[in-house]
């Protein structure tokens, strides 16, 4: 399976700058396309897929910043400007219409290259850390990780078995609602009437057991006659 391969739009207007630009980074193993006018390189930007765009500030028919502009509410693309141009207002201008970073010319290539693969780094990470975002469910000092199944009281993880964890999840989830037998047998295991409902007294049963604090009140209160409840003013 060949390795993705990061797409670079160029927006520069210099021709010899921006051949040589994309030689180079060609020669990395980077993707690219070039457009030589503001215009076109904000179609191109918009139409296509670009893991960074590399913009020149000074551009013919739109300049960078409104390029920029008008990228932004669109797209989240990573943005560099390129620019000659080195006044603290420039740079600012641009970081403020939603350009990722800022490198000035001349600028050596490698500055170039190390500031892209910063950037793209940080772009994974982050990507990263979005997919494996857990679903939190709380109460007091126990948490419940969705996504992984995970339980922990404190940073101690729990061992549950799958329906402990469901019947626990519903508890948790309903905070301060007394649960009846019945609902939670049909939540937890999906039954109706087939099942003798001490089964959920069980599994309370073995749930308290890994869950509470020896000495402390149990996080599952019983509620005579009717079912259970998880309150937080206990």
């Amino acid at each position: 399976m060949s390795e993705h391969k990061h797409k670079i739009l160029i927006i520069e207007d210099e021709k010899n700058l921006a051949r040589f630009v994309e030689l180079e980074l060609q020669h990395e193993g980077y993707e690219t396309a070039i457009c030589y006018n503001g215009r076109s390189g904000l179609e191109r930007a918009l139409d296509e897929d670009w893991d960074v765009i590399l913009l020149d500030l000074m551009l013919p028919e739109l300049n960078g910043l409104e390029v920029c502009r008008r990228i932004r509410p669109v797209k989240d693309t990573p943005i560099i400007i390129m620019t000659a141009r080195d006044s603290v207002i420039d740079r600012v201008s641009g970081l403020d219409q939603g350009a990722d970073d800022y490198i000035v010319k001349p600028f050596a290539i490698e500055e170039l290259l190390a500031r892209l693969r910063s950037l793209l780094r940080r772009i994974e990470i982050e990507e990263d850390l979005r997919q494996n975002k857990q679903t939190l469910v709380t109460f007091k000092d126990l948490t419940i990780e969705k996504e992984n199944r995970t339980v922990r009281r404190g940073d101690q993880v729990i061992d549950l078995t799958k329906r402990e964890y469901e019947l626990l999840l519903i508890l948790m989830e309903h905070i301060n609602v007394v649960l009846s037998r019945e609902v939670l047998l049909n939540k937890v295991w999906s039954y109706k009437n087939e099942v003798e409902t001490n089964v959920v007294d069980v599994y309370i049963r073995y749930l308290r057991n890994k869950i509470d604090v020896p000495g402390k009140p149990s996080y599952i209160q019983t509620v005579r006659g009717t079912g259970y409840v998880m309150r937080d003013d206990q």
